[in-house]
């Protein structure tokens, strides 16, 4: 799954999910969520 096929599936765009990945903002519970409902895995797998 591509960063843009992700930013599709939770709503967002490609500079907030890459802000994300460069630990320069703080990840809400919901958008966890989301994630983790798109990559088919547990929050507590992504925090791993």
């Amino acid at each position: 799954m591509s960063q843009g096929d992700i930013c599709r599936a939770i709503d967002t765009d490609k500079s907030y999910m890459s802000a994300i990945e460069g630990g320069k903002v703080n990840v809400t519970l919901v958008v966890l969520e989301k994630l983790a409902q798109a990559l088919d895995v547990s929050v507590d797998e992504l925090l791993k």
